[in-house]
């Protein structure tokens, strides 16, 4: 079993910055971001795989990035140029299969509480 354990989340103007933190409770090989904005769907936002290989949707690449700390078996979200469609309940999510480090949220058994972001224009 991985706990997750989340922070970071505020309320922040558009075009702001913000860094949430994910720590699990030991090393595993997929950790990624997911969010879920009130009445749509759970979206993938950025994933890192053991090998440090990470992706990103193209609803946030070039603002978004997934760092971790492989010392501290820490994954953070640095999320840049903020704007209100971003608002949504952040989460994070992990699981150990080799080589699946995507956004198909079945495949990931360990999710931390979620911590929530809201981008004011």
């Amino acid at each position: 079993h991985v706990q997750l354990v989340e922070s970071g989340g505020d309320s922040v103007q558009a075009g702001g910055s913000l860094r949430l933190s994910c720590a699990a409770s030991r090393d595993i090989y997929c950790m990624a971001w997911f969010r879920q904005a009130p009445g749509k769907g759970r979206e993938g936002v950025a994933s890192i795989d053991g090998d440090g290989v990470t992706r990103y949707p193209d609803s946030v690449r070039g603002r978004f990035t997934i760092p971790k700390d492989n010392a501290k078996n820490t994954v953070f979200l640095q999320m840049n140029s903020l704007q209100p469609e971003d608002t949504a309940m952040y989460s994070c999510a992990a699981h150990s299969v080799i080589g699946g480090c995507g956004f198909y949220d079945p495949m990931y058994d360990f999710w931390g509480q979620g911590t929530q972001v809201t981008v004011s224009s």
